[in-house]
């Protein structure tokens, strides 16, 4: 089932080369969301912006929306190609790399995807080298702004704007780790949490979601899904699909013994 959760690629906006968004974009057009997916979920995750993607999710994207964004073009190919030059506008290239740390929590279900993200990022000028943090250092080490990128992930208590707007973009929230601020686009999110028509509530975020993309805020780079197994005798027990951390108060799961 879906856990509206995703991994994605956090910045140091503050810190050289990072701090440019020519750099951060070229950063998003080396991703290969599919080649994550068949790799570490066997084809079971899902492509997306900051919003659950549809079906299970109520508020993301359409697939046609989300194609127009950076990055998100099938086409990985010319995607690199066009991050490849933007990398080469800074004076990187075959005979030159940028050498990173990628930094990760110390435990398979962040390493795994930032060793991928590693390997995607040589095809764009970047030598990556892998920086494993005990989870007890991981936030304090995000926060004090330690680090030059980073694969991360998020969980989300509810598939709702509100929770995920204000938690993981709005200017100040300590769980916006990456420190984007930008008061156009916070005077929208108290817009669409205000708003009554479902419909129009749904274009706002959509516009929303379109901006924090281009705005290389936090790149998507998939959503994964979660797979759970029972014994036959317990009954009951129905799966959430709109977040990992709901359903399991078990009220009306029961053993047929």
């Amino acid at each position: 089932m879906p856990a509206n959760a995703s991994a994605n690629l956090i910045t140091n906006r503050d810190a050289p080369p990072f701090d440019n968004p020519e750099m951060r974009r070229a950063l998003a057009l080396s991703l290969d969301r599919k080649a994550f997916i068949d790799i570490l979920t066997e084809g079971h995750g899902d492509i997306g912006g900051a919003m659950q993607p549809p079906p299970e999710g109520v508020w993301g994207m359409p697939p046609d929306m989300l194609k127009s964004l950076p990055g998100y073009d099938p086409d990985v190919h010319k995607n690199r190609a066009e991050a490849r030059g933007i990398m080469e506008k800074f004076g990187y290239g075959p005979a030159k790399r940028l050498e990173v740390k990628v930094s990760e929590r110390n435990i398979a279900i962040f390493r795994d995807p930032a060793v991928i993200l590693i390997d995607q990022l040589k095809e764009i000028y970047i030598d990556g080298e892998l920086d494993p943090i005990e989870t007890a250092n991981w936030f304090p080490k995000i926060y004090r702004k330690d680090y030059q990128i980073g694969l991360n992930l998020t969980g989300v208590g509810v598939d709702d704007p509100d929770a995920q707007f204000y938690e993981n973009y709005a200017c100040g929230s300590q769980r916006n780790y990456t420190g984007y601020c930008n008061p156009e686009l916070q005077n929208m999110f108290q817009q669409q949490s205000m708003e009554t028509d479902q419909e129009k509530r749904k274009r706002l975020v959509w516009e929303i979601d379109r901006r924090l993309q281009e705005d290389r805020a936090r790149p998507i780079v998939y959503h994964l899904r979660f797979a759970t197994c029972w014994q036959p005798r317990v009954k009951g027990l129905r799966m959430m699909v709109n977040s990992v951390f709901n359903g399991w108060r078990f009220e009306d799961v029961w053993l047929d013994e």
